[in-house]
């Protein structure tokens, strides 16, 4: 196999806008940073970190214009159906060693693909950890972007040359909450790595080129990753994140003035990384500190059954009109809330449950769920849709699928809105019932914020900068 097959455009198009679909149906926000990095036309390889499995390759293809030749697992194209489908789309199977061993060989047919789709002008997309990870850092990367790129300048420098040169770009992507419904990613598209410097080594020392291309890439992929560098922090980072953030945000809005959509959450993220990795290098005491005092937090909370978003509100209390809000939006959103589970609750439900039970690997699970999903709703939407025309007419039906997915979101929504005022009514009750231990749950949050913002101050002045 020397090329993938070209796919006609109107089947990578149809898929590229249920892939579109589905992405703008399962996550709240998909802020993609950069798209204009991504060359117009001409060969270009893109080198992602693999956090989510199958889910990464679909952001991608969704937010990517172009048609993208993803390099993917062999094991994918072991079902003879799924085969044809992934070839028609234009994946490259790749051996790895831990799944066939006895076909490593059969990875030149790969490598020849990729030169192949490239020589056409193609756009690469390529995994270099190997195998998709939980864990909030890009791992040591493997060779294989750095040979098809070297590879294919050299061809191209060689008599039979004439090619366009190529573009390897790093792309990071970056998951608020990986398993999460409704959850927020980023996808960010780093700047062009140059090749020309490591493929006139690469005519010397093909070694050393490959091996100092592939940490170039590692180096720009961790530059488009919010990430730390160490798993045992990775908790750490978290858990200021979930307490901290949301106090962050809320002071750009009052004091910048910002909306929250001008307000770059990840950016957020990115700075409480760099900021824990600054004070486990300069004062590991303060961060082992502040950790066990939000485990402590964290434990009380869990023994009476109250949410932190409950304790942060009680801090900070609604005012008249506020309330007066929230209670007719609560109001009159029952119904719709109401309509959506009963209309959704098969098609949301089920695949959850399964996923749960079906999931190998703590990476599987997203990608699972989203699948039984993709096929769930359809089924359920189709099988209520037809009962309503059955019952009610067309005129009924149409009106009622178009409800559907909307009535979903905004169902899924309200539960979580259902979720935070039965804290705040824990809260209330332990409030009456049992005074001390409310008092101490707002005093705990508001040491540990204090202890933040001691050290947000203390990180801001030895950088000069801001958050």
């Amino acid at each position: 196999m020397s090329a993938p097959p070209r796919a006609p455009g109107g089947l990578y198009a149809g898929v590229r806008a249920l892939a579109r679909f589905w992405v703008w149906f399962f996550f709240k926000a998909v802020d993609v940073r950069h798209p204009e990095r991504i060359p117009a036309e001409g060969p270009a390889l893109l080198c992602i970190n693999h956090p989510n499995n199958l889910i990464d390759s679909l952001l991608v293809g969704a937010v990517v214009s172009r048609r993208v030749h993803f390099l993917a697992t062999a094991a994918l194209f072991r079902n003879a159906l799924v085969r044809r489908f992934l070839l028609a789309c234009g994946a490259i199977p790749v051996y790895r060693k831990q799944d066939d061993p006895d076909k490593m060989d059969r990875n030149v047919d790969a490598f020849a693909a990729c030169y192949g789709a490239l020589e056409r002008g193609g756009l690469v997309a390529i995994y270099p950890e190997g195998t998709t990870h939980a864990e909030p850092r890009v791992q040591r990367i493997k060779t294989g972007a750095a040979r098809i790129a070297l590879e294919y300048e050299a061809r191209r420098a060689g008599p039979a040359g004439g090619a366009p040169p190529l573009q390897v770009l790093p792309v990071g992507l970056t998951f608020e909450a990986r398993k999460s419904f409704r959850a927020r990613v980023l996808v960010s598209f780093g700047e062009p790595l140059a090749v020309a410097p490591y493929a006139r080594q690469y005519a010397e020392d093909p070694v050393k080129a490959v091996d100092a291309l592939t940490t170039a890439v590692q180096y720009a992929m961790e530059a488009e990753v919010v990430s730390v560098k160490r798993m045992d922090s990775a908790a750490f980072v978290r858990a200021v994140q979930d307490l901290y953030r949301s106090e962050l945000v809320r002071e750009l809005e009052e004091e910048r003035g910002l909306s929250p959509r001008q307000i770059d959450q990840f950016r957020l993220s990115r700075a409480i990384a760099d900021a824990t990795a600054h004070f486990e290098e300069r004062d590991p005491e303060r961060v082992e500190r502040i950790w066990q005092h939000i485990l402590s937090y964290r434990a009380l909370l869990a023994d009476y059954r109250v949410r932190d978003e409950a304790v942060r509100a009680r801090l900070r209390p609604l005012g008249a009109l506020q309330r007066v809000r929230l209670g007719r939006d609560a109001a009159l959103g029952f119904p719709v809330f109401a309509y959506g589970v009963l209309v959704n609750g098969l098609a949301y439900y089920p695949p959850r449950w399964l996923a749960h039970r079906m999931s190998r690997k703590e990476t599987d699970y997203a990608t699972t769920r989203f699948l039984l999903s993709i096929v769930a709703l359809p089924i359920v939407w189709a099988v209520e849709t037809w009962l309503v025309a059955r019952v009610a007419g067309v005129a009924w039906a149409l009106p009622f699928l178009v409800s559907l997915p909307l009535s979903g979101l905004v169902a899924y929504r309200y539960l979580g809105g259902a979720g935070l005022l039965g804290a705040h009514l824990r809260l209330g009750a332990l409030s009456l019932t049992r005074h001390q231990v409310a008092s101490r749950l707002l005093a705990e949050r508001q040491a540990i914020m204090a202890e933040l913002d001691r050290a947000r101050n203390d990180y801001l002045a030895s950088r000069g900068g801001t958050f």
